[in-house]
């Protein structure tokens, strides 16, 4: 099959076409390959600076191409630049490649201080660049009810599966993070890909946001790669009330989860996954699950303030 045959560029940005010499023990060959595509991508926002429009360039993340209003808008709701939907008045291309705006409605109000760090965003890693902890520490304006919703173990486990049948470009490239919104009853109602993670999940929050389902207090939030800081600060922005993540959390995630009493999951398998926060949002757990006590000073929490305190960064389940 060629090249041409396995992929139409024109038609999906996100893919890109490649010849790849494979090499084994016995042998090597050419053959055609499909790579996810990584390019730069400039959010600008246009508003209104004592009284009179300007233009300002905010970031520029590598990203995969694909669902680019979303990842802007996405981007300025989780780093609290915009609140509500009524806020905007449009968001397009600027005529030129890579470049996205955002249009604020008259007479909105931007804190130009959360901006005050350096923009580069890799794809890698959203939170390189910020100046301090405290600048990342967005003021949220949704909190996570207490105990709710109540999810499954059972849903729980089959959540990775169910986004690893939607991943469509993953498929074919092998190379890109995703994120999934599911309800409380394990049903998909959003999955975004990139080849960051924390855009793929700008790309989902964006989304979510234009179609004006912000906060989402009922969902379950599946992300394919580690549970790190900025996932973890995105979903509270979002109001999403639990996070499980295939890999591991970091240290400074896990106490953010517990400080907007969010339940954080990781190394989630159609057999196991570990609770880090948040266990009470879990329904028919195995009395083995939580040896050693939820009650008392052996509880999740307790265990991880302590090692929290102990300056580690990995829990042992």
């Amino acid at each position: 099959m060629s090249i041409a045959e396995q992929l139409d560029e024109s038609r999906d940005p996100a893919l890109a076409a490649v010849q790849v010499c494979r090499v084994s023990d016995a042998h090597s060959i050419v053959e055609p390959d499909v790579l996810a595509v990584e390019e730069p991508l400039e959010i600008r926002l246009a508003c209104d600076v004592e009284g009179r429009r300007v233009h300002t360039p905010l970031s520029i993340t590598m990203r995969t191409p694909g669902n680019d209003r979303e990842l802007a808008v996405g981007f300025l709701f989780t780093e609290g630049i915009l609140a509500a939907r009524e806020q905007l008045a449009g968001c397009h291309a600027c005529g030129l490649a890579n470049v996205v705006r955002i249009d604020l409605q008259p007479g909105v109000s931007v804190d130009f201080t959360r901006l005050e760090r350096h923009f580069y965003t890799s794809s890698s890693c959203g939170v390189c660049g910020k100046t301090s902890l405290e600048a990342v520490r967005i003021c949220t304006r949704y909190r996570a009810l207490d105990g709710q919703p109540i999810v499954d173990a059972r849903v729980i486990h089959g959540l990775p599966a169910v986004l690893r049948s939607a991943q469509g470009v993953f498929d074919r490239t092998g190379g890109l993070h995703a994120s999934a919104l599911f309800d409380a009853g394990g049903q998909l109602l959003c999955v975004r890909e990139d080849v960051g993670r924390h855009n793929a999940l700008d790309k989902l929050i964006g989304a979510q946001f234009l179609a004006g389902r912000t906060p989402l207090s009922e969902g379950v939030l599946l992300v394919s790669g580690r549970a790190s800081f900025e996932l973890v600060q995105k979903a509270v922005v979002a109001g999403i009330p639990i996070l499980a993540a295939v890999g591991a959390p970091s240290s400074l995630a896990v106490r953010l989860a517990r400080e907007h009493r969010m339940t954080l999951l990781g190394f989630v398998r159609h057999d196991r996954f570990n609770i880090y926060t948040g266990e009470e949002r879990l329904g028919h757990l195995p009395p083995s699950s939580l040896a050693g006590g939820v009650a008392g000073k052996n509880s999740i929490d307790q265990q991880i303030s302590q090692i929290s305190a102990d300056s580690r960064t990995k829990i042992i389940a």
